[in-house]
């Protein structure tokens, strides 16, 4: 037994001695490699890298957030330099001789206190995203190599999405070709950059190397330990939020709570602003501009970010917002774009026509951290093109496409406006843009005052409702009311008072306001108040209006894209989409037909919150949409026009384009919702009967020598009636009543086949057939 125990006390002896013999060569080794201290002290040399933290760095809430810095040519249209791949709050946390990285799910919550708080940890266990051995111990310090996992594709990173993986047949991450670029640390992040490269063997056009190389950068940040004081939501204001469920609420279930999502503005000085004196922020919220910007349009982008300092002001706050050109490498050799301590825009060279405005918040709270807008050099392009579209007709401005750099400056102006809008917490409001009679928008005055929507957060982007002759008409928009009002009630600053306080306060300064059309939010469902790309409070006024624009644009077309030893392919893809502005006007009209109007109300204000859309409204819809849509727009296919750029006609265009606003009218769903909303709501909507012998007369039975693409319209409505029929998800009633229209227009085309022309009897002849076929089934 001695022998035995002598034994085994040698080798404990030789194990530790090898464990201090390994530390002491860890030690040596780290002793050479470069260092960079911060949050996390990091040593990194030849692929290899070390993590060395304090005991305080373990379970302390932390913030990792991986981007794309570089990635393959014609990868995807909307990722790029700068995308956000993943965000997730995680701890690192010590379990016997390893550090597990664990992602900290912070949906279900409960108070620490509260007996339930153990259930809710048991049901809600945290994911280990990878474990590291501790390869020394220092004290209360830990070292632990990371190499492995910065050189791997780790799911947590979601840095290729599962479709885009799947469409391009994307493998594994060659080790090979693989490595960790850079580290650097600070004191309240660190930064890792590295590269992945994948083989890959349906690349997209262009890439003859079957490879895909992306780098990628992480940042790891310390989240306030002074937690902001969160803001619930109210519904009737648009804000970006967290959902939480919360199993110590009093409510008889887990309460669901909304957390908005906002920057930390606090006031230098407390008292000047209780007593109302605008107060600059003691941390203003500051954006640097991407040093790939263009000088040429780093002013109106300065602009399009400072506008928001007005709205600041109605919460108090001056300076608020502020914007500045990116230090140069020599100014500030540690500045990173990637780096979340940053709020950039970025100018990225794609062909992509968006912009976007994402950001980082924290998890707990909603504190929004840094975001980074998103400008696609493309957009360009967009914004040239439809301004000559949809202004051009009132407005000799835009009658080219060489638009002067002022206008092209402002529309820019306006788009990182919008961007940052959403970087502040705000989402689209699509109701906005109906908070404007139509013929306000003709008005100089009203429109250089107001802007053409309530906010810049709607899509309103030109006014194409002012007539040629109007005067000093603002044609692009701009911030509004509703941008105030949203971001006096998301910043407004109260002092020594809980959440519960704030959301009684904020709810009295809602309940004033949200009836009002100025201030009421509201997205797309189906009220016709809230579409995109509309303004005004009248879809059938405004794109009456709008087509009669676009038929001066239509005959000008030519002389206004295309130059004297040009060829046409500008006109081409002009024309293209001012195909695209008349569906666009004509869908608005759409809309209107079977739509329900929707008001954010809570209870104790007036009004209803669900709406039919009145019928005579819907009937004038009706009206519109036989005048141009049903009798055919032979001015859009010009022979003039097209014949430039097309070898055929685009008769075919516009058949598809009637067959398209025909479909929507007689899909089952929103007949089905008709049925429904005729029944069940207030308000004298039109019933789905209704509309289907509106369209049977307005198409079939009242034309009486209908030409080619009229009879390509009746033939697909047949069609559609046909199919309805048989539809399984069709109301009973209203099966039975597309049965009795197909009976009825079998009698009427009978009679109509003693026309004389034969290609009407033709014509008339096969739709007969289509319906004997269909009921003898």
């Amino acid at each position: 037994m001695k022998y035995v125990l002598l034994l085994v006390f040698a080798l404990s002896l030789q194990m530790g001695l090898a464990q201090d013999k390994n530390t002491k060569d860890l030690d040596s080794i780290l002793e050479t490699m470069p260092k960079s201290e911060g949050l996390i002290t990091t040593f990194f040399e030849d692929d290899k890298l070390y993590f060395k933290f304090p005991e305080e760095i373990l379970e302390k809430d932390l913030l990792m957030v991986t981007r794309l810095k570089q990635l393959p040519a014609n990868y995807s249209a909307y990722r790029n330099a700068g995308s956000k791949t993943s965000e997730q709050m995680i701890h690192f946390v010590k379990v016997g001789k390893s550090i597990d990285l664990v992602q900290v799910l912070t949906t279900n919550v409960a108070d620490e206190d509260d007996p339930i708080s153990l259930s809710v940890a048991q049901n809600n266990l945290n994911p280990i995203l990878a474990s590291f051995p501790i390869k020394s111990e220092e004290g209360e310090d830990f070292v632990i190599e990371v190499s492995s996992f910065f050189n791997a594709d780790s799911p947590s990173f979601n840095i290729i999405p599962d479709g885009l993986k799947s469409e391009y047949k994307i493998g594994k991450a060659d080790d090979k070709r693989s490595r960790i670029n850079s580290v650097k640390s600070f004191p309240e992040n660190t930064e890792i950059t590295h590269t992945l490269t994948f083989p890959t063997s349906n690349p997209p056009r262009g890439n003859s190397t079957n490879t895909f190389t992306f780098q990628i950068n992480h940042s790891i940040i310390a989240l306030p330990e002074d937690k902001m004081q969160v803001r619930y939501e109210d519904s009737r204001v648009g804000w970006f939020g967290l959902r939480k469920y919360n199993y110590s609420s009093e409510a008889l279930k887990a309460d669901e709570e909304r957390l908005i999502r906002r920057w930390r503005l606090e006031p230098k000085d407390e008292k000047a602003y209780a007593r109302g004196k605008l107060t600059e922020p003691k941390q203003p919220i500051v954006y640097y501009l991407d040093p790939a910007t263009p000088e040429k349009w780093r002013k109106y982008f300065i602009q399009g970010i400072e506008d928001w300092n007005s709205a600041f002001e109605k919460a108090g706050f001056k300076n608020a917002i502020q914007a500045r050109v990116a230090p140069t490498k020599k100014e500030d050799p540690d500045f990173s774009p990637e780096d979340v301590r940053y709020s950039t825009v970025r100018y990225v060279a794609s062909t992509t026509r968006n912009a976007v405005g994402p950001s980082v918040s924290d998890p707990r709270t909603g504190e929004i951290i840094e975001s980074d807008i998103i400008w696609y050099h493309n957009h360009l392009r967009s914004y040239r093109n439809r301004y000559l579209l949809e202004t051009g007709a009132a407005n000799p401005k835009a009658r080219t496409l060489d638009t002067p750099e002022e206008e092209i400056g402002e529309m820019m102006r306006r788009v990182i406006s919008h961007e940052v809008g959403h970087a502040l917490g705000l989402p689209h409001n699509m109701k906005a843009s109906s908070a404007y009679d139509v013929e306000q928008l003709r008005s100089g005055s009203f429109t250089q005052e107001m802007g053409i929507a309530a906010t810049i957060m709607d899509y309103a982007r030109y006014n194409y409702v002012a007539q040629p002759g109007d005067k000093n008409i603002r044609f692009v928009r701009k911030l509004g009311p509703y941008d105030d009002y949203a971001i006096e009630w998301g910043y407004r600053y109260f002092p020594n008072s809980s959440p519960e306080q704030d959301k009684d306060i904020l709810k009295s300064f809602v309940d004033k306001r949200s009836t009002d059309p100025m201030y009421m939010f509201g997205g797309r469902g189906n009220d016709p108040n809230a579409q995109t790309e509309d303004i005004g409070d009248n879809s059938v006024k405004a794109s009456t209006y709008g087509l009669s624009n676009l038929k001066i644009v239509a005959k000008n077309l030519d002389s206004w894209t295309t130059s004297e030893g040009e060829d046409f392919d500008n006109l081409e893809e002009l024309y293209g989409e001012m195909l695209g502005v008349y569906r666009r006007y004509i869908y608005h009209v759409v809309s209107m037909v079977g739509g329900v109007h929707e008001t954010l109300l809570h209870k104790g204000q007036e009004g209803i919150p669900y709406q039919a859309v009145d019928k005579t409204k819907q009937q004038d819809a009706l009206e519109f949409i036989s005048d141009n849509v049903w009798t055919p727009q032979y001015w859009l296919v010009d022979e003039a026009l097209v014949s430039k750029f097309a070898e055929s006609g685009k008769l075919e265009s516009l058949i598809s384009i009637n067959k398209g606003v025909l479909n929507r009218l007689t899909i089952a769903k929103r007949l089905n919702r008709m049925w429904d909303t005729h029944s069940t709501l207030p308000g004298n909507g039109l019933s789905p009967q209704e509309l289907l012998d509106a369209l049977v007369k307005d198409i079939l039975t009242s034309r009486t020598t209908p030409d080619q693409v009229e009879r390509e319209l009746q033939k697909h409505l047949v069609h559609q009636l046909i199919e309805l029929e048989k539809d399984k998800d069709l109301a009973l009633e209203l099966k039975g009543h597309s049965l009795s229209l197909q009976n009825e227009l079998l009698s009427n085309f009978k009679t109509k086949m003693n026309t004389n022309t034969k290609v009407l009897k033709a014509h008339y002849g096969y739709m007969m057939k289509m319906l004997e076929e269909a009921l003898d089934d």
